[in-house]
């Protein structure tokens, strides 16, 4: 009988949490928010990236580009020194703070911009793992350091660190939690926005928990997938 009362007890709670006045409406857009600033944070994170990391392999090759080089060690250096809450308020409180911007672009520029810092080092060992005498080989082929770049040592980069590549996209899809001091609607918010109205956090943090663990581990089993079949060409 006790064991009847506890159970309907779980259910009327499970009901208050998520099925009561479409509370799950709130999981569902901290699930979209979620993914949408980690996607497009992922994609602009590698691009910043590889455009930084190019510009100090470059410098490195050549020694040119010197004020960009600086540049890049400076951008490389803040960002992996300041805690990302910091510079999400930094951009929202400060920078954006007179302008008119939706809060998930900011969320988007202040991910990728951080994230793109750390890429940067995964790329930039990426580089340093291909083999000096390829690089030669290829100079006196007559081929240009871009062309180098483009034809030998990013294809060989990408294989070598694409594990370290997803375990990174991993990371900032459960970084962008803090996305919620901004106002962002994602899936801790959701959790909270449930739990104020019920004062019950059982079934809102389980359920977020749970779309976090299926989250990554849908991205392990896709990274698993990418990387044997980088391993077919590279």
């Amino acid at each position: 009988m006790i064991g009847l009362i506890e159970f309907d007890n779980l259910g009327n709670r499970f009901y208050r949490s998520v099925i009561y006045d479409e509370r799950y409406m709130y999981f569902l857009e901290g699930f979209k928010n979620t993914i949408l600033i980690a996607f497009f944070a992922a994609i602009l994170g590698f691009i910043i990236a590889t455009v930084i990391s190019i510009i100090r392999d470059y410098h490195n090759e050549t020694n040119k580009l010197t004020f960009l080089n600086a540049i890049a060690n400076i951008y490389v250096y803040i960002i992996r020194g300041t805690p990302t809450l910091l510079q999400l308020m930094i951009l929202y409180y400060v920078v954006f703070r007179s302008v008119d911007i939706s809060i998930i672009t900011v969320g988007v520029l202040t991910f990728g911009i951080n994230s793109g810092a750390y890429v940067a080092e995964i790329i930039r060992a990426g580089f340093d793992g291909v083999s000096k005498g390829q690089k030669e080989a290829a100079k006196t082929l007559g081929l240009s350091y871009f062309k180098t770049m483009r034809s030998i040592v990013f294809p060989q980069a990408i294989g070598k660190i694409f594990p370290a590549l997803g375990n990174e996209v991993i990371t900032l899809l459960k970084e962008t939690s803090v996305a919620s001091y901004i106002g962002i609607v994602e899936l801790i918010k959701a959790s909270d926005i449930i739990s104020s109205r019920t004062y019950d956090y059982f079934f809102p943090l389980i359920i977020t928990a749970i779309i976090y663990l299926l989250c990554t581990f849908i991205l392990t089993k896709l990274i698993h997938f990418g990387e044997k079949r980088l391993n077919r060409y590279v």
